[in-house]
């Protein structure tokens, strides 16, 4: 069952596959989902990371915003919600994540919760998404080097009554320095952008034209913590012929699927 999970199959897409109960799939994706979080929440601290790129990366819960009933609007867990995301460009490691809204705040807790797990000063990358600015500030103070990379996007081609679903062409960037001395060359954020692909390829959850949506946030997020624990843990990236948190110093072995279920053992 855990393989079918991480490998990008629903929830129902499991069931079938395997023959075991949808209530049975669901729990297990919650009591492992619950011990990667907090496993990963213990280890990934004071990581000696010296680039790291963050973006958010969007998806819905319950029902599309623009479907939602009446009592549920304005609810968090209904309609959109973002995951922030941070990588290592070295180590390709995810040293954190947060669910929440596209906001002040929830930016601040990521980018606190950041903060917290780094054992150096470090070059930060972002879009250029106002909240950053002050949600940066607020975690790092003048403790970083700082600097966001923002895209110029063109006019759409679209014709009138069609419906977009990625953004309008990309003609162009610009890296504006915010904070300390960032090395230009190293301004980017194309490593964080390729792991949101990664995560729609590798969660059912996370596919826009899907009935395979999350119905619940918790969910989500243990289906998050369980593709972050596989993706740190286990799966070798090809670049790097070994696993993220071999690479960052976190484990000196390779992982496999039974060490991940061993956690449910409190090992």
């Amino acid at each position: 069952m855990v393989a079918a999970l991480i490998e990008g199959n629903s929830t129902r897409a499991t069931c079938r596959m395997t023959g075991v109960a949808k209530g049975t799939v669901l729990k297990l994706l919650v009591d492992l989902g619950k011990a990667c979080a907090e496993y990963q929440d213990k280890s990934l601290r004071n990581l000696t990371c010296s680039k790291i790129q963050c973006d958010e990366i969007w998806a819905f819960v319950y029902a599309k915003e623009k479907n939602l009933p009446k009592d549920k609007e304005g609810q968090f867990g209904y309609g959109d919600v973002w995951t922030f995301t941070a990588i290592d460009a070295e180590s390709k490691l995810i040293p954190t994540w947060h669910i929440g809204n596209r906001d002040i705040k929830d930016a601040t807790i990521f980018m606190k919760d950041l903060a917290g797990r780094l054992k150096n000063k470090v070059q930060l990358t972002t879009d250029g998404h106002k909240m950053y600015l002050e949600a940066v500030e607020d975690a790092f103070g003048c403790e970083v080097d700082f600097s966001q990379l923002v895209k110029i996007y063109g006019k759409s081609q679209e014709k009138e009554g069609e419906t977009r679903y990625s953004p309008a062409e990309c003609i162009g960037s610009e890296k504006h320095k915010i904070t300390g001395n960032p090395d230009e060359d190293s301004v980017s954020t194309s490593y964080v952008e390729r792991q949101n692909l990664t995560m729609r390829m590798g969660m059912r959850r996370f596919t826009r034209l899907t009935n395979g949506f999350s119905k619940k946030a918790l969910n989500l997020f243990y289906a998050e913590s369980l593709y972050f624990m596989h993706y740190n843990f286990v799966r070798i990236h090809k670049t790097l012929r070994m696993t993220p948190a071999m690479k960052a110093g976190v484990t000196d072995r390779l992982w496999d699927i039974e060490d991940i279920l061993s956690l449910l053992d409190g090992d």
